[in-house]
């Protein structure tokens, strides 16, 4: 109990503009809890395209087919859709060039705003280091306890500059994160959707039969 009030103590002196971080702090939360929840739902996996690919290679288009149906996420939808395409006859590049962006766009959605929140939450801290030294600095007005009043405002000063680099660290520790988990999905992508560009005739030969019927 002691700590939480020692806590609370510490982050009203840090002046206003912690309110500002401390909402960008649970702004960062909110995004990593909902692009995480996403991206599990929506990411067929890396075993799916490692899976997919080795079934591809050994020419079992068949089983490829039927494993992409029964895996959930993005990439394993659109190579069925495009399955289905290449049966109807119609070419699958392009179909599968522009359902891919569409699909990384969604994946990126909302991490630009983490991007952001690095750049941006240092610079509030700051912004509050600077009032708070502000405020310090003027006890020279003052006749007594000038040294006691200046640094003592001075390092309740920097609480804001810790704490806003705290929410950065935090932000880009996530932004990078979910980066990473996007390139991983654009790999898969790339393998995934090469292979079906390459077998396109023998999907389309096995397709009605074996994915479709």
């Amino acid at each position: 109990m002691e700590n939480i009030v020692a806590g609370l103590t510490l982050f009203q002196k840090g002046g206003l503009v912690m309110y500002v971080l401390l909402l960008c702090s649970l702004f960062v939360m909110a995004i990593g809890l909902e692009r995480f929840q996403y991206f599990r739902r929506m990411d067929s996996g890396r075993d799916f395209a490692r899976s997919f690919a080795e079934l591809m290679r050994a020419d079992d288009y068949a089983g490829a087919l039927r494993l992409a149906q029964e895996t959930s996420g993005n990439i394993a939808d659109i190579v069925v859709q495009a399955a289905v395409r290449a049966t109807d006859g119609q070419d699958v590049s392009s179909f599968m060039e522009i359902q891919s962006g569409v699909t990384l766009a969604h994946f990126r959605q909302r991490l630009y705003y983490l991007h952001v929140i690095v750049t941006m939450a240092p610079l509030l801290g700051l912004l509050g280091t600077i009032s708070g030294m502000i405020s310090a600095f003027s006890v020279f007005n003052m006749q007594s306890a000038q040294a006691a009043a200046i640094t003592g405002g001075v390092g309740e000063a920097l609480i804001a500059t810790a704490f806003g680099l705290c929410v950065a660290i935090m932000a880009l520790a996530v932004h990078a994160f979910f980066v990473q988990w996007v390139e991983n999905i654009v790999t898969d992508m790339e393998q995934v959707f090469s292979l079906v560009e390459a077998s396109q005739a023998e999907l389309t030969k096995v397709g009605a039969a074996y994915a479709f019927a």
